[in-house]
């Protein structure tokens, strides 16, 4: 179920009649917008009103994004790799048996450094070599991220994290066209209301722009050191919602 949510908000300006002739043949060139007007033609007797609106529409996520790999340490770089290529090798398997597509997987980096021992009045002293493997995975099948989580310490990833939620191809949904319309009507509203305090009339919509969209927020690290046994549930996710949010900046012509 869908909804859209009731909060926003909103900024305006009025301008004076001598931005006019900017607005309407320099800044129609700047606009982003999808859907602008720009006028050929101002009343002198009118008044330009800047508005400002914000809305937005919440959708359940239907995809999670989350990294996950291996590091180890060993006396000298060959063994610390060795070791690391070994392990990375069952999570990799995991991710696989997992059902995840080769597309959804990805490397996120290798990196292999000394690790030091420091003593006073002593130059730094390479004490072994930690390596670490790490890749990005796309989960599609929700129910199933707790179960998938739990595989991959269990077969040997000690670094998790994530997961982030978001919605997939979320420009073909109609999410961000209703958070477009209710900015519009907030838009509308606030600029009935300020045309009627100035005792004038709202004539037109000048120019319509879109401003800046808001995705889901970053994922919050969670990490997993060491093997698990085997789990008599899996590890509880919780999806919640993602707010998909739409700034509209509107001009409107009053006058009296």
């Amino acid at each position: 179920m869908t909804r859209s949510s009731p909060q926003s908000s909103t900024r305006f300006s009025l301008r004076p009649l001598a931005l006019a002739a900017f607005l309407a043949f320099g800044a129609a060139t700047a606009m982003t917008a999808q859907a602008q007007t720009a006028p050929a033609y101002v009343a002198s007797d009118g008044t330009l009103l800047s508005v400002s609106a914000q809305a937005e529409a919440r959708r359940t996520p239907n995809i999670a994004t989350l990294s996950t790999g291996v590091v180890t340490q060993a006396a000298d770089a060959n063994a610390a790799m060795r070791a690391n290529a070994e392990q990375m090798s069952k999570v990799v398997a995991a991710i696989k048996a997992a059902g995840i597509a080769d597309r959804d997987v990805q490397t996120g980096g290798v990196n292999l450094n000394p690790q030091y021992r420091y003593a006073e009045n002593q130059p730094p002293a390479i004490t072994g070599y930690q390596a670490n493997n790490n890749v990005n995975i796309v989960v599609r099948d929700l129910s199933k991220l707790g179960k998938i989580l739990d595989a991959l310490v269990a077969t040997g990833a000690n670094q998790i994290n994530g997961p982030s939620f978001d919605i997939d191809d979320k420009e073909k949904d109609v999410a961000y066209d209703e958070a477009r319309r209710s900015a519009i009507e907030k838009a509308q509203a606030r600029a009935e209301m300020y045309a009627k305090t100035l005792g004038m009339k709202v004539r037109r919509i000048v120019s319509v722009s879109e401003g800046a969209r808001f995705g889901p927020p970053m994922p919050m690290p969670m990490m997993a050191m060491g093997r698990m046994e085997k789990a008599s549930a899996d590890t509880p996710i919780a999806p919640g919602e993602n707010a998909l949010s739409m700034t509209l900046d509107v001009v409107f012509e009053l006058g009296k």
